[in-house]
């Protein structure tokens, strides 16, 4: 049928009208895309991405992992242990891959964890219906956890060529890391933190090493108050830290403690210290803290050997002596009259608690008179005070140790600059007051004597570690060359050693192994009411005609009923910790001081065996050496508490028992 005139006007019209309406709308559409492109042309880069990127996306901080802190023998002190959180993001599963695995993936969640399929089909059903970008599915999971779930279905897909697993978008996984103490041989106070709160012990020392640089990652926004990890786009790795080896020999770390801390409790102190220094490096090779908290435990909390200065009191005889002998005013022929047994000098009385007399130099140290410390520095030294000053200034007794440790306090000594300062004051200084040092400083001291001479600075770092390789390792560095005269020196090895055969220590005389020490006992806060307060300290090296470790013990505020000279509180700490760290171990041993044969050196020497945790399964310790065994089951990844040193007398858990890497290991060895 022919269409008239009018009807084919009226439908042309409308097709040009619609034709015309679609070509503006596109017209419109082109202008404003082409004015889009000129706008970001001449738009700062910056303030695109200010309003527009990052509304939606930001730039977040992904932390470093700090560097391993270990002992001298390669046991872990502290370690950072890192944890995984599991999300899910639902929205960017399909459809048809979550129909297909859904089944599959409760029942690998239920098995993990223990609860039923069920339970996560109705929790997950939910999730899948909101579409939720960031669900939390589990917290605080292990490597070996993460590892696992990470190839659950829907979670993964196998490679089809390499066999592999790769994670899919899916599972987003947020890092964090933990710092655990490895060992409870050494206390948090003496291993330290750094964190919000501060710096302290070794860690402080040492965190420019174990600090790492952190990376940076991209986050999403998924609603006003949540950001979701996008951990497949990383703006940055992360640069973990350096592994730190310290100089804590953690045998002789245990031994100390034990000792320190059975002394403690026998006489219901304070707080006590112990420092044991290896004499030709400096190397601080234990550094025990003990202070009793309100439940009557003693714990490592506080680092009194860097942090406290004090009166050392006889102790610092040996420093008053050395003085004199190196000025040539004292040697083996000298004897002074003490005369009775108080002596007043300038308004202040001085009294000695063995009875007076003509004593020779080596009793002046011997017998620990403080009336011969007295005369011997007046008598010299009266007129001229800055002449033994000056060897106290040598000696580094004024400066403050520039060690790594952070806390480490500067010695006080009264000078005449000083108001208090009077004409009694040097005769004080002769025999431990009117200064304060800490027993770091005093230790330091003692070990010049004990490496005939030649003063080290204090070390506590063996060298540091980074993918295997050694970026730095540490060497002894000399403070003083030589601080006295080599006669000198002799002379106050032999009236040190003299001490412990015959003076004040003669209690912890042994025939096995030489010692060489002085005994000291400071009265401290003697100007405030109340009972007297005493410190009992003991000083000095061993073996003294070889040294091979110099040892400083302070015992603070033992009841005084029970005791507190230094001879009887702190000189039987040191006569242990000397034993069995020098006679227990057969490498120091050297045969002709075995005189009474009880060490069986053959027996010592075992073979180092080799353990290894096949599957998980332990197998059976006991009798094999500790320091063998230990270092090993720490490097396969076990955290192991032990107590004594020797062979292994008992385990926990049992030889055949299957354990994993989060429990730790109990090991009793003898003593």
């Amino acid at each position: 049928m022919a269409i008239n005139s009018n009807e084919y006007d009226i439908k042309r019209g409308k097709a040009l009208k619609w034709g015309y309406l679609f070509a503006g709308v596109a017209f419109i559409v082109f202008i404003m895309f082409l004015a889009r492109i000129l706008f970001l042309q001449n738009t700062n880069v910056e303030e695109f991405e200010d309003n527009y990127i990052s509304k939606n996306y930001r730039e977040a901080t992904l932390k470093a992992a700090r560097g391993n802190l270990f002992a001298s023998d390669g046991s872990i002190l502290a370690t950072t242990v890192m944890r995984y959180d599991a999300y899910i993001d639902f929205k960017t599963i399909k459809d048809s891959v979550y129909d297909n695995n859904i089944g599959a993936l409760t029942d690998s969640l239920s098995q993990m964890f223990g609860k039923p399929r069920v339970h996560y089909r109705k929790i997950f059903d939910e999730q899948k219906k909101k579409k939720n970008q960031y669900f939390s599915l589990v917290r605080g999971l292990d490597f070996d956890q993460y590892d696992r779930i990470k190839k659950f279905p829907i979670f993964s897909k196998k490679d089809k060529k390499t066999g592999k697993f790769k994670k899919n978008r899916c599972l987003i996984i947020d890092r964090k890391f933990r710092r655990e103490l490895a060992t409870a041989q050494i206390g948090a106070g003496t291993i330290g933190m750094d964190n919000e709160i501060g710096k302290s012990g070794l860690e402080g020392a040492f965190s420019k090493y174990l600090t790492g640089t952190d990376g940076k990652r991209l986050e999403q926004r998924i609603n006003s108050s949540q950001w979701k990890p996008i951990d497949y786009w990383k703006v940055q790795d992360p640069i973990d830290g350096q592994d730190v080896y310290t100089t804590i020999d953690l045998r002789i770390q245990d031994i100390a403690h034990s000792a320190l801390e059975k002394q403690l409790l026998h006489f219901e102190a304070d707080h006590g210290s112990v420092l044991v220094m290896e004499t030709a490096t400096g190397k601080v090779r234990a550094m025990v803290n003990l202070r009793r908290n309100e439940e009557g435990n003693y714990i490592d909390a506080y680092n009194y050997a860097l942090k406290d200065a004090t009166e050392p009191g006889s102790t610092f005889k040996t420093v008053s002596l050395l003085a004199a002998m190196d000025d040539g005013f004292i040697d083996e022929n000298t004897k002074i009259n003490i005369g009775g047994i108080s002596w007043t000098y300038y308004s202040q009385k001085i009294t000695d608690s063995h009875a007076g007399g003509t004593y020779d130099i080596s009793d002046i140290l011997a017998q620990s008179s403080n009336i011969g410390a007295a005369k011997i520095i007046t008598q010299h030294y009266a007129d001229k005070p800055d002449v033994f000053l000056k060897h106290l200034k040598r000696w580094k007794l004024f400066e403050k140790l520039e060690i790594e440790l952070p806390g480490v306090t500067k010695p006080s000594i009264v000078t005449p600059e000083n108001k208090r300062w009077n004409k009694a004051t040097l005769a004080s200084l002769g025999y431990g007051y009117s200064v304060s040092l800490n027993l770091l400083q005093l230790t330091t001291f003692y070990n010049g004597i004990a490496n005939k001479g030649k003063m080290v600075k204090p070390l506590f770092i063996e060298k540091i570690m980074k993918d295997g390789k050694t970026s730095y390792e540490a060497e002894p560095q000399v403070l003083v060359d030589k601080m006295a005269s080599t006669e000198a020196i002799n002379l106050m090895t032999a009236m040190l050693t003299k001490a412990v055969e015959k003076g004040t220590a003669k209690s912890i005389f042994t025939p096995n192994i030489k010692l060489a020490g002085k005994t000291g006992t400071a009265r401290f806060e003697y100007w405030k009411p109340g009972p007297t307060k005493y410190q009992a300290s003991f000083a000095g090296f061993f073996p003294a005609d070889n040294p091979k470790y110099t040892c400083i013990v302070m015992v603070n505020q033992p009841k005084t009923s029970k005791g507190y000279y230094g001879s009887v509180v702190s000189a039987p700490v040191f006569k242990e910790i000397a034993g069995k760290v020098f006679l227990k171990t057969p490498l120091n041993v050297e045969k002709e001081l075995l005189v009474d044969k009880k060490v069986n050196l053959n027996k010592m020497l075992e073979p180092n065996v080799k353990v290894n945790v096949k599957n998980g399964v332990l197998p059976n310790l006991k009798g094999l050496m500790g320091k063998n065994i230990i270092p090993q089951l720490e490097n396969q990844g076990y955290r192991v508490d032990y107590k004594g040193v020797g062979k292994i007398k008992n385990q926990f858990p049992m030889a055949g028992t299957v354990i994993n890497k989060n429990q730790r290991i109990y090991l009793e060895l003898q003593n």
